[in-house]
């Protein structure tokens, strides 16, 4: 016979004092329960309203996360056009095109996908390059320009080179991207090889101060001054050409 003591049939009826965590509802899930009780209209409605609030934040930290991600993989877009200006420089850039084939592939893996959206105003051109994730969060990166009216272009050219170039850095900007050289051979003679790493900020900067030249001299400058030492001195080590082509074209802007 099994004598089962009393101290034993306490512990085993004793309730237990551990906590069992409960699932938490969702907006959705606050509302299915509201519908079915008869909750008032108004009711529902903040309900709903909850709800697109959640679903946004859900989709926000999954754009984050999918940026991160796409960040985190070594990219390089190629500069594949070779520009040689008559009795000046000699320089290769990404094109559009360059910048597009490095990204796209990379965005869709982490389920993002970019469009273009144009404006003008006067013969200022903005575009603006949307970043989507699938989880329908979005983000905007916009840059203006005028016309470019260098060489012999007719006034569709001047447009179409402008919003080709402005597609091309929001693009950059947007998903935080350098163009690099394709091999040494690419670089122009007595160019430094980069051997260091552009300072954080310093391709959104550096979108930035291309802009900025279509507004005049004195402002780019004074935006010059008030930069980032290291922003500057990055420049004058690996980048000098790009700032006096910036200068030349700041000049022209009539003041």
């Amino acid at each position: 016979m099994i004598d089962i003591s009393a101290s034993t049939v306490e512990r085993r009826d004793r309730p237990s004092s551990a906590v069992i965590p409960m699932p938490e509802a969702t907006p959705m899930q606050m509302l299915a329960i509201a519908v079915q009780q008869g909750a008032d209209l108004s009711k529902i409605e903040k309900l709903m309203e909850l709800q697109q609030r959640w679903d946004g934040e859900r989709a926000r930290k999954a754009f984050v996360a999918a940026m991160s991600a796409f960040k985190a993989e070594p990219m390089r877009i190629l500069k594949s056009k070779q520009v040689n200006i008559p009795g000046g420089a000699k320089f290769a850039h990404a094109t559009l095109a360059d910048v597009v084939d490095g990204v796209v592939t990379g965005l869709s893996k982490h389920g993002l996908s970019h469009k273009w959206e144009l404006h003008q105003e006067g013969d200022r051109v903005t575009v603006t390059c949307i970043v989507t994730h699938e989880d329908g969060h979005s983000e905007r990166t916009s840059l203006s320009g005028l016309p470019d009216d260098s060489g012999k272009k007719n006034g569709i050219q001047q447009i179409a080179s402008t919003v080709t170039y402005l597609q091309r850095y929001t693009l950059m900007a947007a998903t935080g991207l350098a163009a690099k050289d394709m091999d040494d051979d690419g670089r122009g003679a007595g160019k430094p090889l980069k051997t260091e790493q552009a300072p954080e900020g310093y391709e959104n900067w550096h979108v930035d101060m291309t802009a900025l030249a279509d507004e005049g001299l004195e402002k780019l400058t004074t935006a010059w001054s008030a930069s980032k030492p290291e922003f500057r001195r990055y420049v004058i080590k690996f980048d000098e050409q790009w700032w006096k082509e910036t200068k030349a074209k700041a000049s022209k802007v009539p003041s």
